[in-house]
This record gives C-alpha cells, structure tokens and sequence, in this order.
C-alpha cells in the first residue's frame, strides 16, 4: 500500500479478532513510530506490549482502578473493566518519557509521541492489521500507571488495540479542506 493510501483509508477499527501481528510486522510498525518527527533526538517514547494472559491481568487492574474509584461499581460494569483488554489479540502501550531540555518544551514531547503512534498506526494498516487507539481515564490511574511501571516523568500516551478486523474496515468520509484551511495574509 503506498503513502497517501494508507494515510487517507486508515480508520479505527474496534472490532478485532486473531491473528495479531507476528513479530516481523511489529517490528516494521515500531520503526515508523521511531521515525517521527523528535526536536534533538530526545526520543520521548517507549511502549510495552500486552498480550496473551497478560491482557486479563490488565483486566484485574483496570477493574481495581474502577473500584477504587467507585467500591459501588455495579457487576456489569465491574465485567466490562475485565473484559476491557480482551477487546484485541494484543494491546500497545504508548508512554511518554519526559526528558528535561531547555530547547524541547513538554508539549512537544508529547506530540512528538502522538505522531509516533500515528505511524504506527499507518504502519499497521499498510500491512493489513487494524488498530483503534483508546484513551481515557485508566491512562492517568495511579493503579493503572504503577501496574505498568510508569515512572514519575512519564505519562500513558493510550493503548493501541491492535488485531485483525473482525468485520469489512470503514471507507473514510474525506472532509472537505476548505472548511479547515486558510490562506493567511498577514
């Protein structure tokens, strides 16, 4: 799949089933990532990889994080938090790590983490997986974060679920450019 193809036909697909990407084609998705744009290299980013009984035991700390948040939570939602990671063969963590420099402010630590994940993604798609980036708020649970070893300088970019689409992928609505760019005149 060439460049503008991916770019323009990638969508979010929640609904993903086996196989998950072998290592081969992990390992293609993570040096795109790698090549995102970083102002002087600090590399602001690290991910881990959940799969297999892993993802249930993310299950156990997600619903841990929930009761801790609310002891009332009803049964059906306390089975949606186990069942949360079970949603994919295999989740992505993206983590920023902070680097303290004078010239690279946070903000671009973390966008440079955001088009990490984009690359990602489009690497994905381009060799025919599908992904969904979720966020929320188990990226800023302190159960959550400890559980995965985030450090005090880092903070949960999302998770990444990633699989095979279970149903036919979305052809993406293309927006109209007008309504979003302008030509600016001084």
């Amino acid at each position: 799949m060439d460049t503008l193809t991916a770019l323009l036909t990638r969508t979010s697909h929640g609904a993903l089933t086996e196989p998950a990407p072998n290592s081969a084609v992990l390992n293609q998705a993570f040096q795109a990532a790698l090549r995102a744009p970083d102002h002087r290299m600090l590399r602001p980013w690290r991910y881990l990889i959940i799969e297999g009984e892993a993802r249930q035991r993310l299950g156990e700390y997600f619903l841990q994080a929930g009761l801790q948040d609310n002891p009332q939570l009803a049964d059906v939602e306390q089975q949606r938090l186990l069942k949360m990671p079970l949603r994919a063969p295999m989740i992505i963590v993206a983590i920023t790590t902070f680097k303290e420099d004078a010239k690279v402010p946070m903000v671009e630590q973390v966008l440079s983490t955001g088009a990490a994940v984009q690359n990602f993604l489009l690497a994905l798609h381009a060799q025919g997986f599908a992904s969904m980036w979720r966020t929320g708020w188990v990226t800023e649970h302190p159960i959550i974060k400890q559980s995965l070893g985030v450090l005090s300088n880092e903070q949960i970019a999302g998770f990444v679920y990633v699989g095979t689409a279970a149903t036919a992928l979305k052809t993406p609505t293309l927006l109209n450019v007008d309504d979003f760019v302008q030509t600016w005149q001084g």
